[in-house]
Formats: structure tokens, sequence, C-alpha cells
């Protein structure tokens, strides 16, 4: 379990407080204009835990080269009404217009710094030893007495706004990073049993280290493999796929995934479970076909109806179920029936983690967001903690915990 210094263990009021979040948001290219605002309400508890201090914000917006790549004005305009109280937009992140602009606040006041990744440093992947030395971490963390890190979405990324000001300032976790950490943290311990762990969507890659780790350590009774997840392990076990299917493992670069499924099927044949009945798309209309006799010419886009039930029967029996990508092609309403299938057998178990990204907003469109036990706001964050992974955030906040206390 992690060991860093928490948001209820500092004494705030009257202090400035440098706060990354993750803010980043799908955003209309053409307008500009923020299309969802889960990410901030997420992180509202922290901020209004800090409403007395001088609250510096720290996040982003996407990356250079992407559309959605732009100013934060729109975001601290967001904030300001779901706070219903001002965020101050500075046009800057370091430079003397910020820094004066930290210097002025009094307490109770609210500013949110220009986009991070405008700054080359903050692109950059550094140890917390080299990124203490960053212009980035030496200006800002200078005008302040505490860092909180809140954005668990970012977690997993060794840049400067998350892995320096720990080691170069007393810093602690935020409200949802501490949440994520410990309900996340509970699958690899006393979480209730049988663990039922759910992998699909197109990530091959982080799956399979999920269903290694899990296995390995014995934290996974049963691995249920579905959407291109699902597609590696058929071809591991010698079915033919169809052509479409396995031109895409191939465009993605997945083909030496299938070395590693043939292990996990050799050493866990009892726990991991592939579909035995498949959907695919024929002449634009849903077909269902057993795995043995795939039609060479089609695209496998869903679970097949009888996999539908064998699975949620599986996942009936589990107290525990982590749900991580979707079963197909969830998009198209012909294709959507194992995701939405799934997930409403999952939300009725004990224990009901879903991993962030695709599943989450299938999940908030279903309406059952209150019926699951955890929603992850981190989709690779979240992954990479499951493979076993320390994460460069908490790793950099025990850090801190160990050099100030």
């Amino acid at each position: 379990m992690a060991n860093f210094g928490l948001l209820q263990e500092t004494s705030p009021a009257g202090k400035t407080v440098l706060l990354r979040l993750d803010l980043n948001s799908p955003i209309d290219p053409s307008s500009l204009t923020i299309l969802d605002d889960k990410r901030f309400r997420e992180h509202i508890p922290t901020i209004q835990a800090l409403q007395s201090s001088r609250l510096v914000i720290l996040t982003h917006q996407s990356r250079p080269g992407k559309k959605d790549f732009t100013t934060l004005e729109a975001h601290a305009e967001k904030l300001t009404q779901l706070l219903n109280r001002p965020v101050r937009y500075i046009d800057d992140i370091f430079g003397r217009c910020a820094r004066e602009a930290i210097r002025s606040m009094k307490p109770g006041d609210v500013v949110m710094l220009e986009n991070l990744r405008f700054n080359g440093e903050e692109n950059l992947t550094a140890r917390p030893e080299e990124a203490v030395k960053f212009h980035l971490v030496k200006r800002l963390s200078s005008l302040a007495d505490l860092y909180v890190n809140d954005a668990f979405g970012t977690a997993h990324r060794s840049q400067p706004s998350i892995v320096g000001f720990p080691v170069s300032m007393r810093s602690v976790a935020g409200l949802l990073m501490e949440r994520e950490v410990l309900t996340l943290g509970r699958v690899f311990g006393n979480a209730p049993r049988p663990v039922c762990v759910i992998l699909g969507g197109t990530k091959v890659d982080d799956s399979i280290a999920v269903a290694s780790h899990m296995l390995e350590h014995g934290i996974a009774d049963t691995v249920l493999a579905t959407g291109v997840v699902a597609n590696i392990f058929l071809l591991a076990m010698g079915y033919d796929i169809g052509g479409p299917s396995t031109q895409l493992i191939a465009q993605l670069d997945y083909e030496g995934e299938i070395g590693k499924a043939k292990n996990l099927l050799r050493q866990y044949p009892e726990q991991i479970i592939v579909p035995e009945w498949v959907a695919v798309r024929e002449k634009g209309e849903r077909v269902e076909y057993p795995v043995s006799a795939i039609p060479p010419d089609v695209p496998v886009l869903d679970l097949g109806m009888d996999s539908v039930a064998s699975f949620t029967a599986r996942i009936r029996e589990s107290g525990t179920v982590v749900f991580n990508g979707p079963a197909g092609l969830f998009e198209e309403e012909a294709f959507a029936t194992g995701t939405y299938e799934l997930l409403r057998e999952a939300s009725r178990a004990d224990f009901s983690i879903i991993g962030g990204g695709h599943t989450a907003a299938v999940v908030e469109k279903m309406g059952i967001e209150q019926d699951f036990t955890h929603i992850s706001t981190g989709g690779g964050a979240c992954i990479e903690f499951l493979t076993g992974k320390k994460l460069p955030a908490i790793d950099a906040l025990e850090k801190s915990k160990e050099l100030f206390g």
C-alpha cells in the first residue's frame, strides 16, 4: 500500500498551495468548447478542502500537435461555474506575469496557470532528481508552501509537474488521488473473492500485462477476454479469426502479444476464458458464428449471445469485478450487446471497478455509474497500476514524505 502524505494531515489555510489537477477534457476543436466536465467534477472535493488557501492550479490540455491543444481560458471559466467562485486565468506558467499574480494572491483566491504543456520542459520524461532542476519546478516551488497532486490520470507520467515538485517541497496526495490508490489497491488485498477481471478493448499489450500480473500473484481467479484481447487469445489457441480481424492486429502491431498469450494459456488454462461464439458484420447485418467457423472475409465485432450468457454467469458468481475495455464495437448498436450486458452484470457485484477510458464513458451513457464501487479517472494510470507497477506520481509522493515528513 502507498505510503504518502495526505491532504487531511496538512493545515493549508492561508498558505500558497500548488494543486496539480488533470482537467484534460474532450474539446470541440472548432469552437474550443469543453464537451464533458466529468474530470472537473471529480476534483471539486479537493479544491473545496483548499478553499482557505492561496490556490494555484496547475493542469494541462492535450499535447502539442493535437487539434485540442489549446489554452486553459475555457477551463478556468468552467471551474468558476462549478465552484461558484472566481478562478482567475493567468496567460503564463512561471514567467513574471505568473509569479506576480501568485505573490499578490489573498487567502481564498484561486488562479489557474496556463497549459503546462505549452512549456517544453513539461513534455519531457525525467527522473525526480532531474526534474527538480527544471525552471518550471524551481520557479513555482519557490513561491509556494505545499504541493498537492490530485491528478491520478497523469500519475503514470514521469513529467516535471508530477515528479519534480515532490522532491523540492512538502507534497501530499489530494482526495481523488487518495481514493483512486486506496480503492484500486484493495483489489490486491482484501477484495471479496472470487475476483473476475474482464479485459477488452484494443490495448492488448496492457491487458496481457494485467492478466499476467494478476494471475501470477493469485489476485485474479478468472480472466474474461473480450474485444481485440479475445482475438489475440483465439489466435494463440490456433483459431482463424478472419482476415479483417487479423489485419487489425497487424496494424496495431500486436503480433508479438500472441506468444505471450500462448504462455498464459499454457500456465492458466482453467482461469482464462475466451468466447466460444462471436458476432460479425456480414452484408451489413449482425451474424453469429462459433469461433471454429468464423468466415474469412468479415470482422469480429462483438461476443455472440451464447458467450454473453456464459460470461455474465461467471460475473454473477464473482465477489469482485474489474472491468477494463469494451467487449466489442459498442459505438454501433448492433455490436454493443456484449459490452452493455457484461457491464450491467458487473454493476451488481459486491465490489466493482471500471478502469476508465471508453468503458467509463459507456457506463455514464447507460446511467449506472452509481451502481459501481469505483470508476477510475485514469485509463492509462489505472491499467499500469493493475499491472503492479509503481506509478511515478505515487513514488514521488512517497519520496516527499521521506524528505519533508
